[in-house]
Parts: structure tokens; C-alpha cells; sequence
């Protein structure tokens, strides 16, 4: 069953979310100042292949951000729809509810670099097989970061000019293996997947209301909200640069996850949705 209890500008687990990722930005803007520690190097999640990867990691990265404006995003839209859903579920299923959105996200976003590193180790042993000026220039080219940086521009036009210098070759070599190692050593951290898949939940539960958002200047229903979001994030991850650091495939996790979660609820609670 359903708590009943009454409705909050800021109820319990949303505002000490609030607080305790309000809290880590701050500890670390302070601490990375300072030269102390750079706190999202250490809690936020590497792939498991990484030298960097700890399991808290699972949990510690989604209370971590990037900007400020990364976690302002994500702070607002978790009070706007956090709250609705906290006052509506209680804080027992709310809280359910965020942390397997978040884990769903980082799940799908681990799953999504498993595929992006094993394409990558299967491009660099074809080149170890061929390696050669021409092999490096194919390899290179299949990886956007490392081909619009100009040391490995100048890297390539220096072999260019001497072929059959085997310093260059041993150099090819040491930059192939940072391909692999440069997508294991990149942390994903934020509260963005859960936060899709609090908005996932709202237009679920509240598909008619109207929502009128400041970068969207019509109003529109929450479900169709819904359903462009996911369409702009499927597109995105699909087409997106790999050195944009939007992790697309976390803020799908979050929504796919929670889809999950609320059909297996809805097989037993039959509260009425709006």
C-alpha cells in the first residue's frame, strides 16, 4: 500500500538528496582548490577494468558533479519532479525508486563502454598485426578525441616525413594502448540517470499534467515530455562525440529502469494514475 502523507515543498529524501549533493560539490571545489584531492577522480564510477574502479564507486558517483550547472540541472529537476513523486509514493518507495534509476543508469552506461572497449582492443590488435604508418593513421581516425589532438598531429606528420624510423613505431604503439586505457579511465559522475528516471516516473504516473518549461516555451503534457527526451537522448547516444563527457546511455538506464520497476509495481498496487 501506499503512505498517505502530506504534501511537501521538500520532503524528506529529496531535501537531504539536496543537501548531501550539495554538500560533495561544495567538499570538492573546496578540496580541489586547494590541491588536496580531486573528489570525483576518486568517487566517481570507472569501468571495472580501470585501475581507478572501486565498488562504492556504484553509489558514491551519483552524489557527485562536474559543474555547477550540472548539478544545478539536476538539483532543480529533482525537487520539481522528485518532490511530486516523494509526496505521491511516500519516502520509503521514493527512495527505492532513485537508487534503482541510478544503479539502472550506471548499469547500461558500464554495459555501453564494455562494448565501445572490446571494439577498441579488437581495432588496436589489428593494428599490432599490420603496424605500420598507414594502420596507425586508420586506427587513429576511428577515435575523435585522439585524432583532433595536435600532439598526435604533429605525432603523425613528424612519421610522415621518416616512415621507416622505429622510434615512431614504438611511439604508435604506447599511443594505440592509451585508446583503451583513456575509455576505462574516464569516470561518469552526476545524479542525471536517476534524475530520467524520475522524470521517466512522473509522465508514467502523471501523463496529462502540463508542464511549461523555461527552455521549452509551450506547454506541453508530461508524457510527450517523456517520449522526446528519450528519443533526443537515444539520438544522442547514437550520434554523439565520445569527448562530450554526456554520459546518453546512464540517462537511458535511469528511464529504462524505472519503466521496469513501476510495471513490476503495478502488477500489485493499483493506485490510480493521473
Amino acid at each position: 500500500m501506499f503512505q498517505q502523507i502530506r504534501p511537501s515543498i521538500f520532503p524528506p529524501v529529496v531535501k537531504n538528496l539536496l543537501i548531501i549533493n550539495g554538500l560533495c560539490y561544495l567538499a570538492n571545489v573546496v578540496l580541489a582548490d586547494r590541491g588536496v584531492i580531486d573528489l570525483n577522480a576518486k568517487l566517481g564510477l570507472f569501468y571495472p577494468e580501470s585501475v581507478f574502479f572501486q565498488p562504492f564507486q556504484l553509489i558514491t558517483h551519483v552524489f557527485m558533479h562536474g559543474s555547477f550547472m550540472h548539478l544545478l540541472s539536476n538539483m532543480f529537476s529533482l525537487w520539481m519532479f522528485g518532490s511530486q513523486l516523494e509526496n505521491y509514493w511516500g519516502p520509503k518507495r521514493f527512495f527505492i525508486f532513485y537508487f534503482v534509476t541510478a544503479l539502472g543508469a550506471a548499469a547500461l552506461h558500464l554495459g555501453v563502454n564494455a562494448y565501445e572497449i572490446h571494439q577498441a582492443k579488437n581495432l588496436v590488435a589489428q593494428f599490432y598485426a599490420n603496424a605500420d604508418y598507414d594502420g596507425f593513421l586508420s586506427l587513429i581516425q576511428k577515435d575523435s578525441y585522439l585524432s583532433n589532438d595536435d600532439r598526435i598531429i604533429d605525432f603523425i606528420s613528424a612519421w610522415r616525413k621518416d616512415p621507416s624510423n622505429p622510434e615512431f613505431l614504438a611511439g604508435a604503439k604506447e599511443i594505440s594502448d592509451f585508446l583503451v586505457v583513456r575509455k576505462m579511465n574516464i569516470p561518469v559522475v552526476g545524479a542525471s540517470g536517476a534524475v530520467f528516471g524520475l522524470l521517466l516516473g512522473y509522465g508514467m504516473l502523471f501523463p496529462n499534467t502540463m508542464l511549461m518549461l523555461l527552455f521549452f516555451p509551450f506547454p506541453i503534457k508530461a508524457k510527450y515530455f517523456v517520449m522526446i527526451f528519450g528519443a533526443f537522448e537515444l539520438f544522442q547516444g547514437f550520434n554523439s562525440d565520445p569527448s562530450d563527457n554526456v554520459a546518453h546511455y546512464a540517462h537511458l538506464g535511469g528511464m529504462l529502469f524505472g519503466f521496469i520497476l513501476l510495471k513490476i509495481w503495478n502488477k500489485t498496487d493499483r493506485k490510480h494514475f493521473y
